[in-house]
């Protein structure tokens, strides 16, 4: 499926007033993105069980460096794998419960579930949520046995 830049520019739009935060644990690195108005800042830390159980410290500094709170995202997006299954655990862990303590709305997302798509960017990843109609607050993790 092919989304043409000047659609993609629209969508961006709709969704500018809302500070996005993209967690990846699932993978080699710790990676988080922060999508605060037009701006599109990261940050990657070691895939260590440490950073693990400082996930949420992690976050919390990160997004303070941007002038935000945790009560300022509007919606989280992390990766459900496939990948490790601590990493994935984990973040699971962290979103759920800013879900439940902060009530932002999360969607589970993985790049398999975006069919190949030419695009498949983490600045992309609300975008091809409302694409691909993922549903919010849906936790189905791919473990890699």
């Amino acid at each position: 499926m092919i989304l043409s830049a000047a659609a993609l520019k629209l969508i961006v739009k709709k969704n500018n007033n809302m500070n996005n935060l993209i967690i990846d644990a699932a993978n080699e690195k710790i990676y988080l993105m922060l999508i605060k108005d037009k701006n599109i800042y990261s940050t990657t830390h070691t895939n260590s069980k440490t950073n693990y159980e400082k996930l949420i410290i992690l976050i919390n500094d990160f997004i303070k460096n941007y002038d935000l709170t945790i009560n300022e995202i509007s919606r989280l997006y992390v990766n459900r794998g496939p990948g490790s299954f601590a990493g994935i655990r984990n973040s699971l862990a962290v979103v759920k419960g800013l879900f439940v303590a902060k009530k932002i709305d999360y969607y589970c997302f993985s790049f398999d579930d975006f069919d190949n798509f030419q695009i498949n960017k983490y600045e992309n990843v609300p975008i091809l949520c409302d694409k691909f109609k993922i549903k919010k607050n849906l936790i189905n993790p791919i473990y890699i046995s």
